[in-house]
């Protein structure tokens, strides 16, 4: 893959408090990246530096092997989604579109025939045929995110930067508009960097994501290694999707509270964390013996959460905060357990994941 966009050694400070922290990162062309960090992880500023709104305090931006520092952000080639779509009101969505191709300041494009032209092939690869003549008033937040897109999109940038573009729709329509999101950037071959609080859209829309950490990159991979095999305990904090226990190795175990859970491998003695994805764990009746490799934690069922494919139970461990169970409904029958009763939650040793202290 060619490499397009380079960030090396970025730090910014605001008021003396670090937003990046000696961040680098690479892109390459034709890339979908996922950036995921919590609020206030340096998401945005990252963008921002890029774009051109922000001057980093060091480092250097390079796009196509070229520092872009001291390029104006207009002379950058490279498009911004804001997450509040940023349309003008008084606009109908094909002004809206066309904006950026009447007055950007080099090459602005002054023949109409042109400018419809143009317009009218981004309105149909987002789906607004038909629409143009709309005030942005009278269109929903979906076809929004989509004019703000198609503006972006009509002026061919080198580069697509999109700062949580999906923030602000409501559940099934960000399902909808990450779909539409991939398959336009497949369809244009385009560089996409899209940042997200959301673990869920960082996995589904990167070809690699990144977690993004106190202004650093704690880690970058592909979504499926990321999701599978995170390479910190912090890392898959974030992911939001493993039970996560704090103990110490000793005797050929991990120990917390009362537990002595096995090994996934072998693991130096000391303070760590032993990390099981919600979804390996089953239930089954306390007094069920345990397979050969299983690990077994008794817990006591709280409470159950629907949330349509899926299922979550809740358990209380001792020593730990509650433990999630995840069903997917393709996969296994949804379980009934007893509010207070005492199960036993178990796992393959082998699918988890113990850090040492160290690597938190």
């Amino acid at each position: 893959m060619t490499l397009l966009l380079e960030l090396s050694g970025i730090t910014k400070a605001y008021g003396g408090a670090p937003a990046l922290s000696d961040l680098s990162l690479a892109v390459g062309a034709g890339e979908y990246l996922s950036i995921l960090g919590p609020s206030g992880s340096g998401k945005s500023t990252m963008l921002r530096v890029v774009a051109g709104f922000e001057t980093p305090d060091d480092g250097d931006v390079r796009l196509e092997g070229r520092s872009i520092l001291s390029m104006p952000a207009h002379e950058r080639g490279i498009g911004f989604v804001f997450q509040g779509f940023a349309l003008f009101p008084h606009m109908t969505v094909f002004d809206n579109v066309a904006y950026g191709l009447r007055h950007r300041s080099r090459g602005p494009v002054a023949d109409e025939a042109e400018i419809r032209r143009r317009v009218g092939e981004a309105l149909e690869l987002l789906g607004l045929t038909g629409l143009g003549g709309r005030a942005v008033s009278q269109i929903s937040g979906g076809q929004k995110q989509r004019v703000a897109l198609a503006r972006t999109l009509v002026t061919d940038p080198k580069i697509v930067l999109l700062d949580e573009p999906l923030g602000a729709l409501d559940a099934n329509l960000r399902e909808r508009m990450m779909i539409e999101l991939k398959r336009i950037q497949a369809q244009l071959g385009g560089t996409f960097l899209h940042v997200t609080g959301n673990e869920q859209e960082a996995l589904a829309m990167g070809h690699r994501t990144a977690v993004l950490d106190h202004g650093r990159i704690a880690e970058i991979s592909p979504p499926q290694t990321l999701y599978n095999r995170p390479g910190s305990v912090r890392v898959a904090r974030f992911l939001n999707c493993y039970n996560i226990f704090e103990g110490i190795v000793g005797d050929g175990a991990f120990r917390f509270a009362e537990a002595a859970l096995p090994l996934p491998g072998d693991t130096a003695s000391g303070a760590a964390a032993y990390c099981i994805r919600a979804d390996k764990v089953t239930v089954a009746e306390e007094t069920d013996p345990a397979a050969p490799g299983e690990a077994a934690l008794p817990g006591r069922f709280i409470a159950s959460e629907y949330s349509g494919a899926r299922v979550t139970y809740l358990f209380d461990v001792a020593g730990s905060r509650p433990v999630e169970v995840e069903y997917h409904l393709s996969h296994r029958r949804p379980g009934s357990f007893d509010a207070g009763r005492r199960y036993a939650l178990r796992w393959p040793a082998a699918d988890a994941l113990v850090f040492r202290e160290g690597r938190r």
